[in-house]
């Protein structure tokens, strides 16, 4: 009982959102151990952060965050969502997405082990801590992606479109670059290729990488299409190889058209900058994470 005093009071509804003595109650009945208080909490359906847990959140920020060694880089590109733009705008939210992505660089931008990582300057996990500011701030709050970017020589250089703040905003780009060419020079053309992917939204950085499975429902679609023009199927073959052609050309990065000069293929911009960075550059990979993407938003979330 000793552990009940009224800054545990107040830590425990700022984590809940539950009234105070409903707090006070749940601390005493959990021997004063907060995190008992609380589990006793949710279970009594008197913690706000419960039942925030299950309304969608859509909203939030995606950051950015790049560590660079002596020869090479790590990046990270996280996304932190609540339930509302407003709340993306809560200096206490964007702290703590800027804490969580250079926790993140810890374990190269890998989720599951980010979820695990202790959060900084505390005991808890980084799952746990979202879960206890869902009722400091008053909305759901997920961790929804991560991904990560090692280049042992070169750089990872990154791009935000739609900043909210240094590092944050609505879409966060990751582009890995080997190459053992000047690095300032290596960086800006790593900056302008991110640019081009937070525009382009490329499937993947070459056609090998293509999932094999968004190829073949592509390539079933362009046969039925050809067929519709009642040709015979040898023609057939070589009219899905063309469309096949222009496909890989819209949607894998080395084949894409660079946006920035709306004329060259993204792996010609690198075999030229080359020259003037001083040595071969080869794209290791990239990421790119979008606010919201792929997040249906329920009617009944009020």
């Amino acid at each position: 009982m000793s552990g009940i005093t009224a800054a545990t009071v107040k830590q425990l509804r700022e984590m809940t959102g539950a009234g105070m003595m409903d707090c006070k109650t749940a601390l005493q009945e959990s021997n004063g151990d907060v995190d008992a208080a609380v589990d006793w909490l949710r279970k009594k359906g008197l913690s706000k952060a419960a039942k925030k847990a299950g309304r969608t959140a859509s909203e939030g920020l995606v950051a950015v965050a790049v560590e660079a060694n002596a020869s090479g880089a790590t990046g990270v590109v996280v996304e932190l969502n609540s339930e509302t733009d407003f709340v993306a705008r809560n200096e206490i939210f964007q702290a703590m997405v800027r804490d969580v992505a250079q926790i993140a660089l810890s374990v190269d931008g890998d989720l599951e082990k980010l979820r695990n990582e202790k959060f900084a300057g505390g005991d808890k996990t980084v799952d746990e801590h979202i879960a206890g500011m869902v009722g400091q701030i008053g909305e759901n709050l997920n961790l929804r992606r991560a991904q990560g970017i090692v280049v042992e020589e070169g750089v990872v250089a990154n791009y935000i479109h739609g900043q909210a703040a240094d590092g944050l905003g609505k879409i966060g780009v990751l582009v890995g670059l080997k190459s053992s060419g000047d690095k300032a020079k290596l960086e800006a053309v790593g900056k302008q290729i991110a640019m081009h992917v937070a525009a382009a939204r490329p499937l993947a950085a070459n056609v090998a990488e293509l999932d094999q499975t968004v190829v073949e429902r592509e390539k079933s679609v362009l046969a039925d299409q050809a067929r519709a023009s009642g040709k015979p199927e040898n023609i057939i073959e070589k009219m899905v190889e063309g469309r096949l052609r222009k496909f890989y050309e819209e949607s894998v990065l080395l084949e894409q058209i660079f946006v920035i000069d709306g004329e060259s293929k993204v792996s010609a911009v690198l075999e030229k900058a080359a020259k003037d960075v001083g040595a071969p550059i080869e794209l290791v990979g990239f990421a790119r994470l979008e606010l919201g993407d792929g997040v249906e938003k329920s009617d009944d979330d009020d």
